[in-house]
């Protein structure tokens, strides 16, 4: 009995030792199941976002299809605003002379006729005193022919007199006539010259009205007629003189609209014109031509010289155009949102190519194969980009 005992007791602890080496060989495989990650799930489709009835009636999300429009492409050129030739007049003086006073200033406004200096100079005495001395002449030159002719009449006097007579007359006669055309030139009063008053100095009057552009004279300058003294710019009919290029200039047409801007305004404001005259030539300088057009309306606080960009609307073809807002602009691509589903508010984003805006619509080329049936959002884009992007950044 003792003997028994005693075996059990001796192999009691390897009993124990054995069932704590299983129970921990058990515990093994659980901790390696637990450890174990979970299978990934598969990512959301990038371009796809939904969104809650709440959230859609919050951002005003409208849906609707293409809307097919003329829609005008533009030529880019640059220019100036400038006034026709004949608005434009360079004063000189017709014989040289010293400058007596100058009358105006640049900006001043001048009418036609108006005064702008006045010239002095002896020979100006001298070529009244001819006027004079030749009118004098003519008068007895004219008596005299007429004594030759009534002494020819009587059979008295001889051919080669008369003959003289008439000669002189009519020499001196166009001698006369052209000193007081240079007289005239001058702008010395004739009806003043007749009575004898004889003046030294002559104006240099404006031949139009206008404004004042330049004044290169000084009082006490002598002045050549090569020389220029002031410059007189009528603004009653500026336009647009534009620079196109070759490759444009076949797309450009009388009458059609331009939108421009002047960018020394520090406006972003667009001014309207409209083309009147395309040129036929290239320019020495470049290969552009040059195309002139009329502001709509005449305005008055633009300047001749002032530089312009420009964009001549010629015309264009029928396209597909969404409201502007319904556009996700990009760079080189850019988005629109179509609903997918008829329940819920779920959206696919695809991809498109925008061309020229007008009034508020953007032409819209397709990259992706889209029925013109597709319930498209016009209002609401750029929420739903947001929505995609936050999406995104969450699952990032």
């Amino acid at each position: 009995m003792l003997n028994k005992l005693f075996l059990h007791m001796k192999f009691y602890p390897i009993l124990l030792l054995a069932t704590f080496l299983t129970a921990c060989g058990n515990d093994k495989p659980a901790q390696t199941e637990a450890a174990e990650p979970a299978a990934p799930t598969a990512p959301s489709n990038p371009d796809q976002v939904s969104v809650g009835q709440a959230q859609a009636q919050a951002a005003g999300i409208e849906t609707g299809s293409f809307t097919w429009k003329n829609m005008t492409t533009n030529v880019q050129a640059n220019g100036t605003i400038d006034v026709p030739p004949q608005n434009r007049a360079s004063i000189s003086a017709v014989m040289g002379g010293y400058v007596q006073s100058v009358a105006v200033l640049p900006g001043q406004q001048v009418r036609r006729g108006g005064v702008v200096a006045i010239l002095r100079h002896p020979d100006y005495l001298k070529l009244q005193q001819e006027y004079l001395q030749s009118k004098a002449r003519v008068k007895f030159l004219q008596q005299e022919l007429q004594r030759q002719q009534t002494l020819d009449a009587e059979d008295v006097g001889a051919k080669r007199k008369l003959q003289q007579a008439q000669s002189d007359f009519s020499s001196e006669t166009a001698n006369l006539r052209a000193t007081a055309g240079q007289l005239r030139m001058l702008g010395i009063s004739m009806a003043q010259l007749d009575r004898g008053i004889i003046t030294p100095t002559v104006p240099l009057v404006s031949p139009i009205g206008g404004y004042v552009k330049t004044v290169s004279i000084n009082p006490g300058q002598f002045v050549n007629p090569q020389d220029v003294l002031a410059e007189i710019v009528d603004r009653s009919d500026m336009h647009l003189e534009l620079k196109v290029f070759e490759r444009d200039i076949a797309r450009v047409k009388n009458g059609q609209r331009i939108l421009f801007k002047i960018p020394s305004r520090g406006s972003a404001e667009d001014l309207t014109a409209r083309v009147f005259l395309v040129g036929k030539a290239f320019n020495d300088d470049a290969r552009t031509v040059s195309v002139h057009a009329h502001l709509e309306p005449e305005r008055d606080d633009v300047l001749p010289g002032q530089y312009v960009s420009a964009q001549i609307q010629t015309a264009g073809a029928r396209q597909r155009t969404l409201p502007e807002d319904a556009v996700i602009q990009a760079g080189e691509f850019s988005y629109i949102f179509a609903k997918t589903g008829s329940v819920g508010h779920s959206y696919h984003r695809y991809k498109v190519k925008t061309g020229t805006s007008e009034n508020g619509d953007v032409a819209v080329t397709l990259l992706e194969n889209l029925p013109d049936t597709t319930h498209l959002v016009r209002h609401g884009a750029y929420f739903l980009d947001a929505e995609l992007k936050k999406g995104q950044d969450a699952e990032e």
